[in-house]
Parts: C-alpha cells; sequence; structure tokens
C-alpha cells in the first residue's frame, strides 16, 4: 500500500506541475501582449542600470577626456537635413569626433541625421526642446520639461543611443537644471572657445577667432554650429581649422564626464 501511494502521489505531482506549468505560461503570455519583447526590455533596463550605477558630475564640463594638448569639438542646433552631413564630411575627412548638440524636434523630425551621427562615434547632447536662451529665468517646472523631453526626442530618434550631454541654449544654466540633467545621466556642457560662427562673418573672421583664443586655453571645448541658418561658412571654416589644430599638435577627444 506504501509502495501504491507513493506512485499515485507521483502520478498526481507531476500532474499538478503540469497545470501550474500552463497556467503561468499563459499569465506571462498575456503580461507580454502588447507590451515591450524581453530584449526590449533589457535593453531600457541596462541603460536605466548603466546611468544609475555610473553618477554624473553637475558641474559644467569644459576640458577634454584625452590627455595632452586636446580638443573638444562641439556642434550645436542641429540636425539639418543640408548642414549635417556637410559636417560629418568635414569631421570624417580628418577623422574627428564630435559631440552634436540637438534640439528635441530637430532630432525628432530628422532620425535618420541623429542615428547616422551616432553611427558614427560622435557623442550626443541634449539642447532643449525650445532653445530659450532666457531659459535660467524660467521656473524648474519649464526647464524640467525643457531638458528631459529633448532627451527622450533624441534617443527616440538615435534607435537607442544615449544622451550623455546636456548644453543649456546660451550657457543659461542653472543649479537646478544641471543637477536635473546629471540626476538623468547628462553632464551639463559649457564652452570656452566661442566660434561666433553665428553671427554670419567671413570664414576668415570665424578661423581668426578661433586661433586667438585657442592659445589662452587649457583644454578647451569649441563651439560650431550646424543649424539655426546658413551655416556654409561653419562648413569651410572646419575644413581649414582642423588640418590646421592637427598641425599645431592638438589631438580631439570628448568633454569629460
Amino acid at each position: 500500500m506504501a509502495r501504491r501511494f507513493g506512485v499515485e502521489s507521483g502520478i498526481i505531482g507531476v500532474t499538478a506541475a503540469a497545470v501550474v506549468s500552463v497556467v503561468v505560461a499563459g499569465a506571462l503570455a498575456f503580461s507580454n501582449v502588447g507590451g515591450p519583447s524581453k530584449a526590449e526590455a533589457e535593453g531600457v533596463g541596462s541603460q536605466k542600470a548603466k546611468r544609475a550605477a555610473a553618477p554624473v558630475d553637475s558641474s559644467i564640463a569644459h576640458a577634454s577626456d584625452r590627455p595632452g594638448r586636446s580638443l573638444n569639438i562641439t556642434i550645436d542646433d542641429g540636425p539639418d537635413p543640408v548642414w549635417t552631413p556637410k559636417v560629418l564630411e568635414v569631421l570624417k575627412r580628418y577623422n574627428v569626433k564630435a559631440v552634436f548638440c540637438m534640439i528635441g524636434p530637430q532630432a525628432e523630425a530628422h532620425p535618420d541625421l541623429v542615428k547616422k551621427v551616432a553611427a558614427a562615434g560622435h557623442k550626443l547632447c541634449d539642447h532643449t526642446v525650445s532653445h530659450n536662451t532666457g531659459m535660467d529665468k524660467k521656473p524648474q517646472s519649464y526647464q524640467s520639461q525643457q531638458i528631459l523631453d529633448a532627451q527622450k526626442m533624441i534617443e527616440k530618434a538615435a534607435g537607442g543611443a544615449q544622451v550623455e550631454f546636456y548644453r543649456a541654449p546660451g550657457g543659461a544654466f542653472t543649479p537646478y537644471s544641471r543637477k536635473l540633467a546629471a540626476d538623468h545621466g547628462m553632464r551639463p556642457l559649457g564652452w570656452n572657445v566661442d566660434s561666433k560662427d553665428f553671427e554670419g562673418g567671413t570664414v576668415e573672421r570665424i578661423e581668426s577667432t578661433v586661433r586667438g583664443e585657442l592659445p589662452n586655453r587649457t583644454g578647451p571645448t569649441v563651439l560650431f554650429h550646424d543649424g539655426g541658418g546658413d551655416r556654409s561658412r561653419t562648413v569651410d571654416s572646419l575644413n581649414r581649422l582642423l588640418p590646421w589644430m592637427q598641425s599645431q599638435g592638438y589631438g580631439f577627444g570628448f568633454p569629460k564626464r
């Protein structure tokens, strides 16, 4: 009788396990309807975990992560379907990597360009939704919306690449915006060499401005633009300045995170 009871118990146990397995599988299948795939969920989770595991400094970055005589090239206000590809061509010609500070709606409108920038090994930077240079006078709720909405737009357009920096329009940082950006994985990014390419001067003037400012800076971050207007002069000046910088012994890195 004991033996028979053991056999019957085993049969009952196996049957129960099978029923539980079916119920669990059904529940899992139901829970995944309309939701992200396992790979997608793991990708999002790993990106959030990576940000949480690596705190970002909330001070404004200027120095380069590359030792020695080094520059950071930064490109603002794009992506633009006319000028961004031309800037990318020049950077590729001289094997230079840059940080592209993108406006959220521009990134949303041109996801192919955002992906192209990321695929070429350049870094992404949040330059807000509206490029409001008076952001430092706005309430925290407005700053938060401008920064976080742009970050989502850029990362969605990039197809997974992380936005690693935040640059306030016109340098209008606040202690709140810097901490908010850092808490979301973005190091605030400044500049200390302004090419003034947005002022509409000649290529020679842009070139002279950058050459004149570089010797007085340590680990400088140089500001150019690929959006917001006709950037033909920017493209031409980069085509002159990058080989000149290399001839002066400069290397190229990314801002410190």
